[in-house]
């Protein structure tokens, strides 16, 4: 019940029934965009485990690219990803020596490296983690690591009780690093019908083959078994009923995983759990400890007959060079020990937070809208922080307990129809960049108290202008950008400027406005200069005291800075005539009088000797 079966790279068929499984399985058009779909070669068909392992989807684009499956917030979930090469690129990838490996992760947090370097070209690569959903959906994301292009063959969904694995939550989840069952089984594998939760108990002797002999027996029983009060992993009557000893001259079982798992746990932080129920007779006398890589974890203990009792510590992950357990005999025990299923889970670190949800749905929305197909745009808009979507900016700041999107950029990417109204619920966005597309109609009541950019420019917006946005912008607080758009075609405002223009010309203006000024000062101070020695040279002359009576600017030596011009002339603001050489501007000097102020166009130096006798 809620399973989700996914055939990736399923080709012309809807959906089918798996006739070992008896479990429909689908496409995966509908979980995943982008990606190419392939079969393994022919002769590798007939040797993979099942059906949905004859097809997959690789992703030779992009970086990350994302499952998106349905989920219920707060629900245990088991998810399964399954990889069979089959050579269908005709590279022989897994046996050519070279790194074949790529990520994978669950949500934003890397979930395991799935890695096929020197794995059998017909073989799968099975990965499972235990997982709470945080929202109406759960990812599983490929990520290329530059060692080979990421592929899957299949994807499948499990609901788990909420009580089932109780260390698992919101904070904590688990990649399976080993799942066994013991005593003499012939399946490699028992899952779904014999596991109503579809998990995967791999066979003990079978993966020992021929090393699975004397001292060790199996003991088995087909008496039903009941859980210990308090037991939740609700492992199967099935799986239990058939256990693994040791010839009573022997005191000590070891069960090694790595090699059995394929995996290095030197770094990993692994969970074991250990699944017991005696066997024997009415009244058995079998007692033992139990020891994780030498380290004691579980002293004295005896299995009850036909009672399932399941152990573990919990929160311990331990990190150690070798994964291996001894199961060891105690002195007053008349029985050698026993061991009925073993589960081994591994730490994966949840240091990555998902992006604000609201912020991920209306992206989503506007990714929908506008029907925006990018390689980045996969999975989580903000998190990892190296796989975040092109054109966004996120806030990571220790402030908001979730990473925020405060920056939209969608300039120049063929946006058309009406500006979409998700962008108003961003309740974070600081900077939304929509120029140079194609939007029509009117822009709505936008209320984003934290918008401070919002950049319409060349478009085909028309309509009038929300107040709620015009009073932002009259307030300082919004920089609004419209130039380019018929809202604009007989408006004057600032807003309705091109600003690129605009601030291309200032170097320009400073320059015109600036070098006659500082002109005009040296030339006036080499004219004071140039008098002053002439009148020492020179006799009394009536005309000249009369010049100099009319001009108190030469006889007080007084020089004006460019700063005092503006303030005189209120910015140059009321121009009463103009001259040959230069504009003169009305003025008022501190004490009220009023004064013309005359100043030279950018001319030639010679043109400004004969300006100065006007001044």
């Amino acid at each position: 019940a809620g399973f989700i079966n996914i055939d990736c790279g399923l080709k012309n068929v809807s959906a089918y029934q798996d006739p070992t499984l008896k479990m429909r399985y689908s496409s995966d058009d509908e979980f995943v965009e982008g990606g190419e779909k392939h079969e393994v070669l022919p002769e590798f068909m007939a040797s993979t485990a099942d059906d949905n392992q004859n097809t997959l989807r690789s992703f030779p684009d992009g970086s990350r690219n994302c499952y998106t499956l349905p989920s219920t917030p707060g629900k245990k979930y088991l998810l399964r990803a399954i990889f069979t090469y089959g050579n269908y690129d005709r590279l022989n990838k897994t046996q050519d020596g070279s790194l074949f490996r790529f990520g994978l992760y669950v949500g934003v947090n890397l979930w395991d490296t799935v890695d096929l370097s020197n794995w059998r070209t017909d073989d799968a690569v099975i990965k499972e983690v235990l997982t709470v959903a945080t929202g109406s959906s759960v990812s599983v994301c490929l990520v290329n690591l530059g060692s080979g292009i990421p592929f899957i063959s299949s994807l499948e969904l499990r609901p788990l009780l909420d009580t089932m694995y109780p260390f698992v939550n919101t904070s904590v989840s688990v990649s399976n690093f080993i799942r066994l069952r013991f005593g003499n089984i012939t399946d490699y594998i028992t899952r779904y019908p014999t596991d109503s939760y579809d998990r995967f108990w791999a066979s003990y002797s079978v993966q020992k083959g021929d090393l699975y002999q004397y001292p060790y027996i199996s003991v088995d029983t087909s008496d039903n078994l009941e859980n210990l009060p308090g037991n939740e992993f609700k492992v199967p009557s099935a799986i239990l009923q058939n256990a693994m000893s040791i010839d009573t001259n022997n005191s000590s079982i070891t069960v090694i995983l790595a090699s059995l798992a394929n995996k290095d746990a030197k770094t990993l932080k692994l969970l074991p759990i250990f699944h017991f129920t005696e066997l024997n007779g009415s009244n058995p006398n079998r007692r033992f400890n139990i020891y994780s890589a030498g380290e004691g974890l579980f002293p004295g203990f005896s299995p009850s007959r036909l009672k399932v009792d399941s152990l573990y510590k919990s929160g311990l992950f331990k990190q150690k060079g070798d994964a291996y357990f001894i199961l060891n005999k105690t002195a007053d025990s008349s029985l050698p020990p026993l061991i009925n299923a073993l589960e081994v889970y591994a730490l994966v670190v949840m240091e990555n937070l998902t992006t604000d949800s609201d912020d991920v749905k209306y992206m989503k929305d506007v990714k929908e809208q506008y029907n925006l197909v990018r390689t980045s745009w996969n999975g989580d808009p903000c998190s990892p922080i190296e796989y975040s979507w092109k054109g966004l900016t996120c806030d990571y700041s220790k402030s908001n307990q979730i990473p925020r999107i405060i920056t939209v950029n969608l300039s120049s990417s063929g946006l058309g129809g009406g500006l979409a109204i998700s962008f108003m619920n961003m309740t974070s966005l600081e900077n939304l960049d929509l120029s140079h597309n194609n939007l029509t109609g009117a822009i709505p009541e936008y209320q984003l108290k934290s918008l401070k950019v919002l950049n319409l420019s060349n478009n085909k917006l028309d309509g009038p202008i929300p107040d709620s946005i015009l009073q932002r912008v009259q307030a300082g607080l919004l920089d609004l950008r419209l130039e380019g758009n018929p809202i604009c075609s007989n408006k004057k405002d600032t807003y309705c400027l091109d600003k690129t223009k605009k601030r291309k010309a200032t170097p320009i203006l400073l320059i015109a406005v600036i070098v006659p000024v500082v002109l005009i000062s040296l030339l006036v101070g080499m004219c004071i200069l140039w008098k002053l020695l002439w009148k020492e040279k020179s006799t009394y002359n009536e005309d000249y005291a009369i010049y100099e009576e009319e001009t108190p600017l030469y006889i007080d030596n007084r020089r004006f800075t460019y700063a005092e011009l503006k303030l005189i002339t209120n910015n140059f603001q009321t121009i009463v005539g103009k001259g040959g050489f230069g504009i003169v501007y009305h003025g008022i000097l501190e004490n009220g009088d009023e004064v013309a102020v005359k100043v030279l166009m950018e001319t030639s130096i010679a043109e400004s000797t004969d300006f100065l006798p006007e001044v």
